[in-house]
């Protein structure tokens, strides 16, 4: 199962990447916030938040995004941490690496770099990074409960997780579930805040809070047979050592 909805994951957002259409609303961010960046990369928005907002990135931090897709929150952050700072983006869709890394070297950017890679299994050393970031990222993939102990594995004992994604109330109807499709729609991969926030805690994370919840319609065009989705930002610490 994990490599067919790796495969339609993958699918679907390389045709995003080589199209430069848009499945959600460039609208998450402020006009400010996206001044200087290229317009390729602000108009292809595939986040359901903003999750640097409650990131409270600093000067001289190690950033990684978990599915930085066009690049477009990894860019935001090397903003926030300077030049003595750095920012990771893992990907797993080649069209997408590329997009970004061709913006990347527009904008000079020498301390962001990307990496192909799943994000079930991170290609990074342990305690390594500062601060995790992720946007309509989780939800897609297969199996979450990896996720978060990699993420827990690669942030260094007090570093921070700060997430946007989609979290369902309710279940799906069997014939939502039997399209696979769907999945990488970001619709059937929600899973409850209780069940995601649970995950969290089995891989160690502490002070799990949720700052808001807001309903996704807008985002996720409601269909027959769907519970109610919402996007959660989401934060959490790993203890310190």
């Amino acid at each position: 199962m994990n490599e067919n909805i790796h495969g339609l994951v993958r699918e679907r957002y390389g045709a995003l990447a080589q199209s430069g259409d848009s499945c959600c609303s460039p609208g998450l961010y402020d006009e400010f916030t996206l001044t200087d960046l290229p317009v390729e990369v602000r108009e292809l928005s595939l986040g359901c938040g903003n999750p640097l907002e409650n990131a409270d990135l600093q000067p001289g931090e190690t950033v990684l995004d978990l599915g930085s897709g066009a690049g477009i929150d990894c860019f935001l952050a090397a903003r926030a941490v300077g030049p003595t700072g750095r920012v990771i983006g893992v990907d797993m869709t080649p069209a997408m690496l590329e997009r970004a890394e061709t913006a990347r070297e527009r904008m000079g950017l020498t301390h962001v770099e990307f990496r192909e890679g799943f994000i079930e299994a991170l290609p990074l050393e342990s305690e390594s990074v500062d601060v995790i970031l992720s946007n309509c990222v989780i939800n897609l993939t297969p199996d979450k409960a990896p996720v978060f102990r990699e993420a827990f594995r690669v942030l260094k004992p007090g570093g921070r997780l700060a997430l946007s994604d989609i979290v369902r109330v309710g279940e799906f109807s069997p014939a939502l579930m039997a399209d696979r499709g769907k999945w990488s729609e970001c619709v059937t991969g929600a899973i409850p805040l209780a069940d995601y926030t649970s995950l969290m805690r089995e891989a160690g994370f502490v002070e799990i809070e949720v700052p808001d919840m807001r309903n996704a319609d807008g985002i996720i065009p409601i269909q027959p047979g769907m519970p109610p989705l919402f996007t959660a930002r989401i934060t959490a610490r790993k203890p310190q050592a």
